[in-house]
């Protein structure tokens, strides 16, 4: 391919190659030097080039930068089904002062775990505005022996998605709890 072309520049053999498959399109001779013109001529092609970088730039950007939270976003009811036991529960996470983090059970559906509605069972959550998420939480389960790690991070849906483990973050479950409007049980007082 080299002996073919000699010594071109990469701009000719670029010319010719997409001239090649402009033709080969078949489209009407009018359509085929309208797109011939930016690639014969090398200043019209270096701003074709550049005014499509600009548009693809533009077009692809929004789809891969995410919104920043505020660390207060968090803050509100939660539904959550417990992951040992698939009990259902709605918890309520609140600021306790100085950038962290808490969570407590306010409702709970099955009458044998009553007990811990108002369990205060996540502290030291701390937002981290550079990965844009909230980290460092500490969990106890109900029946559960040891504490649990987390962090977790505000979906586009409005769900949070938690990420719970023990030890490292590797051997951990995902969960995804959505975001309710009001308590289910205006018993049970909170901050």
């Amino acid at each position: 391919m080299h002996e073919k072309f000699g010594k071109m520049n990469s701009g000719k053999i670029y010319s010719i190659f997409a001239a090649h498959y402009i033709k080969k399109m078949r489209f009407s001779n009018q359509y085929s030097l309208l797109l011939m013109e930016p690639l014969r001529n090398k200043g019209l092609r270096n701003k074709f080039l550049i005014l499509f970088s600009t548009f693809l730039l533009f077009c692809i950007l929004p789809f891969c930068v995410s919104a920043q939270n505020n660390p207060d976003d968090i803050i509100g009811y939660y539904l959550n089904e417990d992951p040992f036991s698939g009990a259902l529960s709605q918890i309520y996470i609140y600021d306790a002062g100085n950038g962290i983090y808490e969570g407590i059970v306010i409702w709970v559906r099955e009458e044998d775990r009553k007990k811990y509605e108002g369990l205060i069972f996540m502290k030291g959550l701390t937002f981290n505005a550079k990965e844009n998420e909230w980290q460092n939480a500490t969990f106890i389960y109900p029946g559960k022996s040891g504490k649990f790690k987390a962090f977790m991070r505000l979906e586009k849906d409005g769900r949070l998605r938690v990420r719970g483990y023990w030890g490292i973050s590797m051997l951990g479950k995902t969960l995804y709890w959505p975001k309710e409007q009001e308590s289910r049980n205006p018993k049970i007082t909170h901050p």
